[in-house]
């Protein structure tokens, strides 16, 4: 089954005095790239984190956001004694000179920038396992989001394919009768301009034939459908990352409808062509979604 590049997952658990918060959203993207917005307790687990994102995200362009909230009274903060102490100094000089009491700015010196911090102390092992947990469960979350969004896809890729074997198979229908219809009129033509008592018939045979082998289209019909059949093959088998061989299988089908369209050399056979690069392209959009 498919799975869709693009998906969302959330989720929270509380463990002792700490609550953990993960939120994952999933883009389309050629590659793995990760935009990780990590709490200062987490900063020293950066590396673990990522590596179990891209294992078991694989592709795309993905915005992880992780908040830990301190439960209860007991936050762990800072108080920076050297710079309330310079503000102090600071504000005394400015309160001599001004003439100003400073007998009650302590309350105020605590809201200045940076004289109280959170704590920087960081997970132990424990907590880390627990917040893995909740990691992976948005994770788990995600790809189910995936999962679902991708059976559309496979729906509509598997009509698009199915279409251009239909119109294949019409293909295979006209192109004799476009063989001899191009026989009958270069034969009518020479008769017209040269006549038929001027003409050499072997050697117009000849010519026939080299054109005709020229104009064949018997091998590239052959390889759009195993290039058809291959392609349903791999949405249907196990393997994760299918969007990029799915991508490169459309570039091949591409090739020969092209080739095709450039031999034909009869209408019905182009309007078959020109239904067949439109679902195509169709079916190149959707393939981006694809992991």
């Amino acid at each position: 089954m498919l799975r869709s590049m693009t998906g969302f997952g959330r989720a929270e658990q509380t463990t002792g005095d700490k609550t953990f918060l993960v939120e994952i959203k999933a883009l389309n993207g050629k590659q793995f790239e990760l935009q990780l917005k990590l709490p200062p307790l987490l900063k020293p687990y950066e590396f673990d984190i990522r590596n179990i994102l891209q294992e078991h995200l694989i592709r795309g362009t993905i915005d992880c956001y992780v908040n830990i909230k301190q439960n209860g009274t007991n936050k762990p903060v800072v108080i920076n004694t050297d710079l309330i102490k310079s503000y102090y100094t600071q504000l005394q000089t400015v309160a001599t000179e001004l003439n100003i009491d400073t007998n009650a700015v302590l309350s105020s010196l605590l809201r200045l920038p940076e004289v109280v911090t959170p704590a920087t102390d960081v997970l132990n092992d424990n907590d880390f396992k627990q917040f893995t947990e909740v990691l992976l469960n948005a994770i788990k979350e995600l790809n189910n989001h995936r999962l679902e969004e991708g059976k559309s896809l496979y729906a509509d890729l598997q009509k698009r394919i199915a279409n251009i074997k239909a119109e294949e198979e019409n293909i295979i229908v006209l192109a004799p009768a476009r063989k001899q219809k191009i026989r009958d009129e270069i034969t009518n033509l020479l008769n017209e301009n040269v006549g038929k008592e001027n003409m050499d018939n072997n050697r117009l045979e000849q010519e026939l034939i080299y054109y005709m082998e020229k104009i064949d289209i018997h091998e590239e019909q052959i390889r759009l459908r195993q290039h058809c059949e291959y392609f349903a093959e791999i949405m249907d088998s196990n393997d994760d990352g299918k969007g990029k061989k799915l991508s490169f299988l459309l570039q091949e089908i591409g090739r020969e409808i092209n080739t095709t369209g450039s031999k034909a050399y009869d209408a019905g056979i182009q309007k078959c062509v020109v239904t067949m690069k439109d679902e195509l392209e169709k079916a190149k959009e959707q393939v981006l979604n694809v992991l």
